[in-house]
């Protein structure tokens, strides 16, 4: 008779141990996405997207034209990492400035056929992104040098 709880305690004990069990939720590492976009071009050089996340450098193959009402998804694929080395440090030359706006679009992105840049950050569970105005008398002062280092990164990767 000295048994007969046993079977309760194991339950009770299995239960206990699965209910305090918490799910791993997914881990967000931060990132950023930068490129740029001619709408009247034809050839690889039209969309030039790449990602740098946890010390890699990507470059996105499907080359598609981004949209102001959400941010791209691309098919991102590994790339040397000598590249990687000439942009790691483009995370950290975003302006602060940049990360107050409230527009997605700044300026008129590829509006004379000049072209556009695609930029998007992800810091802890945000994500940004915007559409830049290649032309610099279209952009805010402080986003003229920016511009220029992710015009410098893309043609250092590419």
């Amino acid at each position: 008779m000295k048994y007969a709880f046993y079977p309760l305690f194991l339950f009770f004990f299995v239960f206990l141990a699965l209910s305090s069990c918490k799910k791993d939720e997914p881990q967000i590492s931060d990132y950023i996405v930068f490129g740029h976009f001619y709408g009247m071009c034809v050839g690889e050089d039209c969309v030039e997207i790449f990602k740098v996340q946890d010390g890699i450098l990507y470059e996105d193959d499907k080359d598609v034209y981004p949209g102001s009402d959400k941010p791209y998804e691309g098919n991102f694929n590994k790339i040397p990492d000598a590249k990687y080395q000439k942009v790691k440090n483009l995370r950290m030359e975003v302006p602060s400035e940049l990360t107050k706006e409230n527009e997605v679009v700044i300026g008129m992105p590829d509006a004379g056929d000049w072209g556009g840049i695609y930029l998007e950050i992800m810091e802890g569970s945000e994500k940004r992104f915007w559409l830049i105005d290649k032309m610099e008398y279209n952009l805010p002062d402080y986003l003229k040098p920016f511009v220029a280092k992710v015009n410098d990164a893309i043609e250092a990767v590419k």
